[in-house]
């Protein structure tokens, strides 16, 4: 099995990584209260609700 010369530098290594990243795309639930899709744990930006309280109030868009 082939065996590296050198051990890589951190900027490769870290080069390497960070694609890794890019690859996984968020992931979405619906809304319970408006079935708009959030991302799992943060506010839902269209009602504003977080675990079934109002958290913020979201002005509508004119």
């Amino acid at each position: 099995m082939g065996v590296p010369k050198r051990k890589p530098s951190r900027s490769r290594q870290r080069m390497r990584r960070a694609y890794n990243s890019v690859l996984k795309l968020p992931q979405l639930n619906s809304c319970p209260q408006c079935a708009a899709p959030y991302i799992p744990h943060r506010v839902c930006p269209a009602c504003g609700y977080y675990n079934g309280r109002q958290v913020i109030t979201v002005n509508a868009l004119a």
